[in-house]
């Protein structure tokens, strides 16, 4: 490579991320600042009644699909009373108590509710079924789902778990660690082909070897940081899991950014060549494309295995690669990972360009 690294591997799953750092950064942590266990939102605590109506569902039963695609959530009456109705809705775990109704129905017809509701159908694969089909997954459809049957005082629940399947990924402004207030974290990940992540996605990427010592911002307006090596600048000696910082104020604080992306609808093209930023537009612009953005980069990386050897310009003005199949004269990284060179000169230095179409 022409230039040492800078930042190392924008890693949300594969393996564990090193980073290696221009300061020392050190973090003040007390006592509550570690998270170790991953607590699933449970909408309903109470010991779960013995259901006369509807099937239970699995141990934790889940749906697992990705951006773009459909899914089936399954509900499935044991038998059918009377007069019934039967309704979906989707948990807001960050607002407890708040209702988010997908549809209403009854044996004939069904009603649509909200943002969700034009994308959502009953399957009727049987007089008995009650699944909710959704169409065109998007990111913030993750989530936990219930199907309730509304029988007078009879009422009974099952509920189903949604994951999107993706990869998350820290962001940070090219200005600098720590310049989001928490909209403006929305907004990057946004601009980036992707939404905040959430506590549950930002664990599984633990899990899964995501290792970063800057906290950042996760859609329920909490901040958090993972990390499986525990060192000096990052937590000192506590051991490893998910640090937090707990809830911040949205509007003052500042910090970085945990986004989460899932595949997309188009393909990631490298062009070889050694582009200002300017010209590398243009040279996907010639190919009816653009540049690709950074989650547009990742997803390539996560769901097509997508490695190039070479440094190229993304839309946001930074260099980057993917690499799957680490090599030695490739970052010499052992993991797999987006590697990066940070945000350069637009006119001094000279890359390819990673264009999306």
């Amino acid at each position: 490579m022409r230039e040492h690294l800078r930042l190392f591997n924008f890693t949300g799953a594969g393996g564990v991320t090193p980073f290696i750092m221009n300061c020392a950064v050190i973090l003040l942590l007390t006592s509550s600042c570690f998270t170790w266990s991953s607590a699933i939102y449970t909408p309903n605590r109470a010991a779960p009644k013995k259901l006369k109506y509807l099937l239970e569902p699995p141990v934790y039963a889940e749906v697992v699909a990705r951006r773009g695609e459909n899914a089936t959530l399954p509900c499935i009456l044991r038998t059918k009373p009377s007069h019934y109705k039967v309704k979906w809705t989707k948990l807001e775990s960050e607002h407890i108590g708040r209702e988010n109704i997908i549809m209403i129905s009854n044996a004939h017809a069904f009603k649509p509710y909200g943002h969700l509701g034009p994308r959502a159908s009953l399957r009727k694969a049987h007089t008995m079924d009650a699944s909710l089909q959704l169409s065109r997954l998007e990111l913030e459809d993750g989530g936990t789902y219930r199907c309730e049957l509304v029988n007078g005082i009879e009422d009974e629940s099952v509920a189903i778990t949604l994951r999107i399947e993706g990869v998350v990924f820290p962001y940070q402004s090219k200005n600098g660690r720590y310049k989001f207030t928490f909209h403006e974290a929305k907004e990057v990940c946004a601009e980036q082909d992707g939404t905040l992540a959430s506590y549950i996605q930002l664990f599984r990427a633990w899990t899964e070897g995501l290792d970063w010592c800057n906290a950042g911002w996760l859609r329920d307006g909490t901040v958090h940081y993972p990390i499986i090596h525990p060192r000096p600048a990052c937590g000192g000696d506590l051991l490893p899991g998910i640090r937090s910082y707990g809830p911040k104020d949205k509007i003052n604080d500042r910090f970085d950014a945990f986004c989460f992306t899932s595949q997309t609808s188009g393909s990631v093209s490298y062009i070889s060549g050694s582009f200002s930023f300017e010209q590398a537009e243009h040279a996907c612009q010639r190919r009816g494309a653009e540049l690709a953005s950074v989650g547009q980069l990742y997803s390539a990386w996560r769901f097509q295995n997508y490695d190039q050897c070479d440094g190229g310009w993304l839309k946001d003005g930074s260099v980057r690669f993917p690499i799957s199949k680490p090599r030695e004269h490739c970052g010499g990284i052992p993991e797999p990972g987006v590697r990066s060179f940070g945000f350069l000169n637009k006119t001094m230095h000279l890359y390819g360009a990673f264009c999306y179409r």
